[in-house]
């Protein structure tokens, strides 16, 4: 996913944009202390949630979201030579077209699904892993579906060796979902669709919720909200402009 600021550069003020370029801003003496890094960018976190919220109807993001943030560590995900730039608030390329989201929108995302302890959550576009990651350390159990089978080995490769044992990984197209593992309290879809995938809506869970970002890959995409209310209704809501790869696929 590209960066989130450009992408909003047209709805926010300029002095308002500036203030979250300022926050996310690369540290370059932050050396290579993972821990206080991962601190600042918690602290980044909360500066561009206050100044986003009046685009994204939520100047806040939850307590346990950002703590679990400031305990995985961010640059494990990353390429080995990017590692000192992990904890910057920008998606930074993981290889074979595809990148690492940049922070503050995982914890947006994270934030707007409402997890609760017993969730089961099904991602579609696992990556180098870190979105499901940070999902485990909230929920039940994540399942994860990630197209390129690189990608796929490397995260269920660092998912063991980190001890993710909630995570069950599977390398295919996600836009078909996991009906085997369905159906879901929540999914998170990390990668930009022109449509709402059908069996995306038939494995969510009544009363539950998809964070899934719509529009053409080549312009800015829409973050929306998709709830299956109780008697199976579907409403939507949109969050902020965002820029995300494609979802791809037979579909």
């Amino acid at each position: 996913m590209r960066d989130l600021l450009t992408a909003i550069a047209v709805v926010l003020r300029p002095v308002l944009l500036a203030a979250v370029l300022l926050a996310a801003a690369p540290r370059a003496d932050a050396g290579e202390d993972f821990e206080e890094m991962r601190r600042a960018m918690v602290a980044d976190i909360r500066v561009i949630a206050r100044n986003v919220g009046p685009v994204a109807g939520k100047s806040a993001i939850g307590p346990h979201v950002l703590n679990v943030m400031e305990r995985v560590p961010r640059h494990l995900f990353v390429p080995k030579a990017l590692r000192s730039h992990a904890y910057e608030d920008r998606p930074l390329p993981i290889g074979y077209g595809q990148t690492i989201s940049q922070p503050y929108i995982v914890a947006l995302m994270t934030d707007l699904l409402g997890l609760q302890g017993g969730d089961s959550v099904l991602e579609v576009g696992t990556g180098s892993g870190y979105q499901a990651a940070v999902l485990a350390h909230l929920v039940r159990r994540v399942h994860t579906i990630e197209i390129v089978p690189e990608l796929a080995e490397i995260s269920a490769r660092l998912f063991e060796r980190l001890g993710y044992m909630s995570v069950s990984r599977r390398q295919g197209d996600g836009y078909y979902g996991w009906p085997e593992k369905a159906p879901f309290d929540a999914i998170v879809v990390t990668a930009a669709a022109s449509h709402v995938p059908p069996p995306l809506i038939a494995q969510l869970k009544p009363g539950g919720r998809m964070i899934i970002p719509l529009g053409n890959p080549f312009f800015t995409q829409v973050l929306m909200i998709v709830e299956k209310g109780r008697d199976g209704t579907i409403g939507t809501r949109q969050v902020l402009p965002v820029r995300f790869v494609p979802l791809t696929g037979e579909h």
